[in-house]
């Protein structure tokens, strides 16, 4: 999901971040968005069923976030995992049980609070991990964007349907994909965090 958030020293600055590392400009990466996979939420599964005994009493919660979360609703063909950490000083254990797993730390990439890992398995299942300590609000976002959208499907519909439009418009350029949703996420949001 995108989700608006405050620049760091810049109160009511709004700008757009990217649960999956949309706003990282790649030359040649595709925007693919595919019709909802009824096996997302069991490609989920397995990569909870990994991560989390590894884990351990450092995971308080393992979510399944972003557009493959919500039922019926089209979205680029990658699972997105939020862990919440039990505490902030728990991140440097994280880290290292999920580097012995086969995960490369990746730092927060910008977003104060929540840490990117990326599966060094190229084979793997398509997915983003993050690890989120308790006052990340990204997490809270997330979790609230996810559960707003499964309950009210025909914004869940409309975000779908925007999203497979921009990426046969801008199939090449994940830069324009993401500022043609900005508008409709940054209300989606506002509801979601309204109802929360």
């Amino acid at each position: 999901f995108a989700t608006p958030r405050a620049k760091p020293g810049e109160p009511g600055n709004v700008t757009l971040e990217m649960n999956s590392d949309d706003a990282i400009p790649r030359p040649g990466r595709r925007v693919v968005v595919t019709p909802y996979g009824p096996h997302w939420p069991a490609s989920f599964a397995m990569l909870r069923k990994r991560v989390a005994p590894v884990l351990g009493e450092l995971a308080v919660r393992i979510e399944h976030v972003g557009s493959t979360s919500v039922p019926g609703l089209a979205a680029k063909p990658v699972i997105d995992l939020d862990v919440l950490l039990r505490a902030a000083a728990d991140l440097p254990e994280a880290i290292r049980r999920l580097e012995a797993i086969g995960y490369q730390h990746e730092g927060d990439k910008g977003i104060a609070g929540r840490h990117a890992f990326h599966a060094l398995d190229a084979g793997d299942i398509p997915h983003h991990l993050y690890a989120c300590v308790p006052e990340c609000a990204e997490f809270a976002r997330h979790v609230a964007l996810r559960d707003y959208l499964r309950s009210h499907p025909d914004d869940a519909r409309r975000y779908g349907e925007l999203k497979t439009q921009l990426a046969a418009r801008h199939p090449e350029d994940i830069n324009a994909y993401t500022a043609g949703k900005d508008a409709l996420v940054r209300e989606l949001v506002a509801r979601a965090t309204s109802a929360a």
